[in-house]
């Protein structure tokens, strides 16, 4: 199971933070890690018509100081021991984040994008960090891991999946939060919110129950209804009381949290984030 794994950086204590967390949760795993810096120049917008070129003062400034810090970062991860089945490839591009990760993950093949995020800020509708959320609203091509900025390494035993089963789901689309479960030995909690007070599920919630659990046939996993609390609270419960090591959601307009980062549900879970979030992408 050879990954290439994406790392943005913006050479932050909360971006090696996540480094560090792809290379344990990846540790016995043969990975090329990509590790990427998208810098921009002083006094130019990539939206106007100014776009600075190789060779120009501010361009030029702005690629060394994207090359130094990459270095330094370099040393940095040279600290620890080295693990064999690691091999790290780096790029310092000009370019905005979401569109450098948009051009490595087509030019590499990427499996999945692995970043921080900087928790609470001081404006609540940030929740991640503004490039956090923006990466996991229009990256669409593959798997986003959200690392919390403080967040220390846990081997994710125990894996919630809230789900309200309105939609169908799709073994392509699961097929991520399946490897992962199956190289921890990880336990797939799939959490269901009674919104109705009456436990019951209707014809189509029922169809799409048990295609979940065709999907998941041969993972170990259980399925949980929680009182009609209110939703969000029901998760972070939930999550708390049962030590779960990652929350998955997918990535669907439709689902009923809507987008996974514009809707107020998953807002308040990502407040202050207390373990890494993954976020599957509808394909």
């Amino acid at each position: 199971m050879d990954k290439r794994i994406l790392l943005p950086t913006d050479y932050s204590k909360n971006a090696l933070n996540a480094i560090r967390y792809a290379q344990q949760l990846y540790a016995k795993v043969q990975c090329d890690f990509y590790v990427l810096n998208a810098f921009q120049a002083s006094g130019y917008s990539l939206e106007s018509m100014m776009v600075p070129e190789p060779g120009e003062r501010f361009y030029e400034m702005a690629r060394k100081e994207s090359e130094e810090g990459m270095h330094r970062l370099m040393e940095m991860l040279k600290i620890h021991p080295e693990n064999p089945n690691h091999r790290f490839h780096t790029i310092c591009t000009f370019n905005s984040l979401v569109e450098a990760i948009k051009h490595v993950i087509n030019k590499k093949d990427i499996d999945v994008v692995i970043m921080g995020t900087k928790g609470i800020t001081a404006s609540k509708a940030r929740i991640f960090g503004t490039n956090t959320v923006t990466v996991m609203e229009r990256i669409k091509d593959c798997p986003v891991i959200a690392v919390p900025s403080t967040y220390v390494f846990e081997v994710p035993r125990k894996i919630v999946f809230p789900t309200d089963y309105k939609t169908d789901f799709k073994r392509k689309e699961m097929r991520y939060l399946i490897e992962i479960a199956q190289l921890h030995d990880s336990k797939i909690n799939v959490v269901h919110v009674d919104r109705n007070k009456d436990g019951k599920l209707d014809h189509k919630e029922m169809t799409n129950k048990k295609l979940l659990q065709d999907i998941l046939d041969g993972t170990d996993y259980e399925m949980h209804l929680l009182p009609a609390v209110k939703v969000s609270d029901g998760i972070n419960l939930f999550v708390e009381t049962k030590g779960a090591d990652m929350i998955v959601f997918m990535n669907r307009r439709h689902l009923f949290f809507g987008s996974i980062l514009s809707n107020p549900l998953v807002k308040e879970i990502g407040y202050d984030p207390k373990v890494p979030i993954l976020e599957l992408n509808e394909n």
